[in-house]
């Protein structure tokens, strides 16, 4: 992708002036970024995927009665006849990860790859009956709104007190502050901070609004996930040596942890980090590891003359020295590392692309087709 060249999707800006302008800064408002928008999944399809054990998704109902407000939070699989008529309003059916099941929504995903692979994360689609809504709240990520049905109201604000209501099923502040109101028309979106305060509801009947998120991990599950596959490689690279103290005096405080012990465990701890990748090469297993309720099918061994493209579950990332896959690693270097960083940008290598591949990347590239994370194309 040409990061410079202005595009409709950003209302004319360039991927590079977005970054440097709105992205983790301001909103942006841009009307008809994908002109004459359709929905990419019918209603109907979007219930269908609801109803399935492996699709996270939710239910926000809001009812009214002697002025107070009564929301609710109901957690998926729904049959078709748990939802709300499709006439009754302000309710909410939330369908998280969408792009791992259809090919068009994941394409659609795929228009935001000016953004690093790492960091985006799945693309949620809210349907909502007339008044519908989830409460004026705020994310902790980065969010594009895209209104692919129907209209929406939103009304947006940078606000400082993020305090919620007590006692909620859903996260609601507790003194919205609107400071811009739009209503968005298929094919409009928003982008918003994390942190902004907004609050969307369906107006003049029902809508679907396409929601493309953004992975934000905290400092300490991250540092969780990444000791844990420290972890899994540290008898190896440590080795398994016992601790010895051949000179250990006899002691009056037995309780008292041994000096010589702390430096034995210090030392293994170095040794462990020792290898200067393997904090990335951690990293990227990390990032890259699916979604736990992702799985893939047996596939097909790649057709020596056809090309190749990654499934759309399959999470490809790269670094200096590695390519990372569904949570696995690999070294690479030279021609083969090229064609594969090429294969994580585009997500497809033609035949004559593959064609300059060594052997070993050929049958590399064989049996992710066979395990189903890549396809002939």
């Amino acid at each position: 992708m040409d990061v410079k060249k202005p595009l409709p999707l950003l209302g004319g800006l360039s991927p590079e002036a977005f970054m440097k302008r709105h992205w983790h800064k301001k909103a942006l408002l841009v009307r008809q970024a994908i002109p004459g928008f359709k929905p990419l999944l019918a209603r109907s399809e979007l219930f269908e995927l609801a109803a399935q054990e492996a699709v996270e998704s939710r239910l926000v109902t809001l009812q009214r009665a002697r002025g107070k407000e009564h929301w609710s939070l109901q957690r998926g699989p729904f049959v078709r006849r748990a939802l709300s008529g499709l006439k009754t309003p302000e309710w909410t059916l939330l369908v998280q990860g969408v792009d791992l099941h259809s090919d068009a929504v994941h394409g659609l995903m795929n228009r935001f790859r000016f953004i690093p692979a790492a960091r985006l994360d799945d693309l949620m689609i809210s349907y909502a009956s007339d008044g519908g809504g989830v409460g004026p709240h705020f994310d902790n990520y980065d969010v594009f709104l895209l209104q692919a049905h129907g209209r929406r109201r939103w009304r947006i604000g940078r606000q400082d007190d993020l305090s919620l209501r007590p006692n909620m099923p859903v996260k609601i502040l507790a003194n919205f502050q609107p400071e811009q109101e739009f209503v968005l028309e298929p094919g409009d979106m928003l982008y918003l901070p994390p942190h902004y305060a907004h609050d969307g509801v369906a107006v003049g009947g029902d809508c679907m609004t396409y929601s493309i998120g953004f992975r934000s991990p905290k400092a300490g599950e991250l540092a969780q996930e990444l000791l844990q596959r420290l972890a899994e490689d540290t008898v190896e690279t440590v080795g398994e040596d016992f601790y010895r103290d051949p000179r250990q005096a006899a002691v009056a405080a037995p309780a008292a942890l041994p000096a010589e012990l702390e430096r034995f465990a210090r030392q293994a701890l170095q040794r462990a980090l020792k290898d200067p990748q393997a904090l990335a090469r951690a990293l990227g297993e990390t990032l890259s590891e699916p979604k736990p309720q992702v799985w893939f099918e047996a596939g097909a061994v790649a057709a020596s003359r056809a090309g190749v493209m990654l499934d759309r579950r399959t999470r490809m990332l790269y670094d200096a020295h590695h390519i990372f896959i569904n949570g696995e690693s690999y070294r690479a270097g030279g021609r083969d590392a090229k064609l594969m960083h090429q294969l994580a940008d585009q997500r497809s290598l033609s035949a004559a692309e593959l064609a300059r591949a060594s052997a070993a990347a050929r049958e590399l590239l064989q049996v992710w087709c066979e395990d189903g994370w890549a396809h002939a194309c």
